[in-house]
C-alpha cells in the first residue's frame, strides 16, 4: 500500500517533454512502493492558469510542479510567459515545489528566474535524460535542490548587471513586441506614460542598446528569452 501521493502538475507546450516527465515519475513509483503520484498536465498557459486557479480555490495541495518557462502567452495576453505561472503559484500555492525547465541558456536570464520564482529544481532541456530527471525528483521530495549541470555552470558566470526585470517589465517588452504603441500602453499595464519610459530607457540600460528605437531591445529581449 502507498504511504504518500504527490500532486503534480507538467506545464509544458511540448508533449514529449511532458511524457518523460511522466515515465521518470512512474520509474520513482515502481521502485519506490511508499510513493505514488497524481498527474496533471497542461500544454499551454491558459489550461495551465485554470489548474491553479482550481488548486487553489478548491484548497487542495499541489506538491510539485515541473514549468517550462518559453511558453506562448495566454489568449487574453495577461500571462506572458511560463514566469508569470511561476509567480501566480509562488503566490496562491505557496508550498508548491517547482521545478522549472527550459531552453534558455542565457546567464542573466536564469538569474532573474531565480530571483523571481526562486525554484527548488532548475533544468536546461539539453541536459534533460532519465537518468537527470528521476535524480531531480527525488532531490525535490526530500527537500534538496536540484539545478542541472548547465544551470550550476552559468551561476558561475559573472554577471556585469544585477538588475532584473519584473513582471511589468516583461510585459512592457511583450506588449511592444505585438505593436503595441507606447502612447497606448497606459491603458494595458495601468501606469502613467512617464512611468513606462523610465522602465523602457532602464530596460535598454540593462541590455545595453544604444539604438534611440525599440528593436534592438526587442532583439535583445528575445535572446534572452524574456518575450
Amino acid at each position: 500500500m502507498k504511504n504518500k501521493e504527490y500532486v503534480v502538475l507538467l506545464i509544458d507546450d511540448h508533449p514529449l517533454i511532458t511524457s518523460a516527465y511522466k515515465s521518470a515519475l512512474d520509474y520513482i513509483s515502481k521502485h519506490n512502493d511508499t510513493i505514488s503520484f497524481s498527474i496533471n498536465v497542461a500544454h499551454d498557459c491558459d489550461t495551465a492558469n485554470e489548474k491553479i486557479n482550481q488548486f487553489s480555490s478548491s484548497k487542495k495541495n499541489l506538491d510539485i510542479v515541473f514549468l517550462d518557462i518559453r511558453l506562448p502567452p495566454s489568449k487574453d495576453g495577461k500571462i506572458v510567459s511560463g514566469e508569470d505561472l511561476g509567480l501566480k503559484i509562488s503566490k496562491l500555492l505557496p508550498f508548491s515545489k517547482i521545478i522549472v525547465s527550459t531552453t534558455l541558456n542565457d546567464n542573466y536570464r536564469v538569474r532573474n528566474i531565480f530571483k523571481s520564482i526562486n525554484p527548488i529544481g532548475f533544468l536546461t532541456k539539453n541536459d534533460i535524460n532519465p537518468e537527470s530527471l528521476v535524480m531531480a525528483i527525488n532531490s525535490i521530495i526530500v527537500n534538496s535542490p536540484y539545478y542541472s549541470k548547465t544551470i550550476l555552470k552559468l551561476l558561475r558566470k559573472e554577471v556585469s548587471n544585477d538588475l532584473s526585470l519584473d513582471a511589468i517589465d516583461r510585459k512592457l517588452l511583450y506588449e511592444l513586441s505585438i505593436g503595441t504603441m507606447m502612447k497606448d500602453l497606459p491603458e494595458v499595464l495601468s501606469l502613467s506614460l512617464p512611468a513606462l519610459e523610465k522602465r523602457k530607457k532602464r530596460i535598454k540600460q540593462i541590455f545595453n542598446t544604444e539604438s534611440p528605437y525599440d528593436k534592438e531591445m526587442l532583439q535583445k529581449a528575445r535572446e534572452k528569452g524574456f518575450i
